[in-house]
């Protein structure tokens, strides 16, 4: 190989290592920290929900970025409902629901502190013909925004598997799966699906346990990480 040859290669190599540096280190790399060091990386939240009496709940393990109405269009698109509110009305049509086998998609979901307040949105997916078994998420809304300058949604993401009494009260309950970080995944497959995500990331949420136990005294185990969703922003 001639020496013309041989230093026309090497100049191409060493172009293709300057600009793979280049994209690296002010492309990737910028991007990278951007999304580690963005507003909602800065742990100011106990990852873990409460319930009115102040026992841990569900911890949380997912987040979204979006405006609200986006929030409600991409969960519409995924095939989940809209929880009804608690009230006198609904607390029945649930009881007959479980107890006759009705369907009752939009069944509503207990009441769970994140912050101090009660989730601000909550949807569901019925599995069967009634409200006894259903995945469902609580969200709730907070003060950091995503790097486009729209709101943080965290929410806990359980697998409703049967009605019973609260371990710990005694009060009549819905009894969660064990495995949170599967419905974290099924979750985000169904967003996934639908079309209505940009990307996903993760940050640190309450961290790996394989003995927690939520405000019915049910047990479940987590990998600990939260999963964060970018949703397509609305025309």
């Amino acid at each position: 190989m001639s020496e013309q040859s041989l230093g026309r290669r090497a100049t191409i190599w060493l172009a293709a290592f300057c600009a793979g540096y280049l994209a690296l280190a002010y492309i990737a790399a910028p991007g990278f920290w951007t999304w580690r060091e963005r507003g909602f990386r800065a742990q100011h939240f106990e990852m873990m929900t409460r319930t009115p009496q102040g026992i841990p709940g569900d911890p949380i393990n997912i987040g979204l970025v979006g405006t609200e109405k986006e929030v409600v269009h991409a969960f519409a698109v995924a095939g989940w409902d809209t929880a009804d509110a608690v009230t006198l009305r609904t607390a029945i049509d649930i009881g007959e629901s479980v107890l006759f086998s009705r369907p009752y998609p939009d069944a509503p979901v207990s009441r769970l502190l994140f912050n101090g307040h009660a989730q601000d949105l909550s949807f569901e997916q019925p599995v069967g013909n009634s409200a006894d078994r259903r995945h469902h998420v609580r969200f709730w809304l907070t003060d950091s925004v995503g790097d486009d300058g729209r709101p943080l949604w965290l929410g806990a993401a359980t697998f409703d598997r049967g009605v019973g009494l609260s371990h710990d009260t005694g009060a009549v309950t819905h009894h969660i799966g064990p495995d949170i970080d599967a419905e974290r995944g099924h979750l985000i497959g169904d967003l996934t699906t639908a079309s209505v995500l940009i990307s996903t990331g993760e940050m640190t949420g309450v961290g790996p346990t394989k003995t927690g136990r939520n405000g019915g005294g049910d047990p479940y185990f987590t990998d600990g990480a939260v999963v964060v969703g970018v949703l397509k922003m609305l025309p």
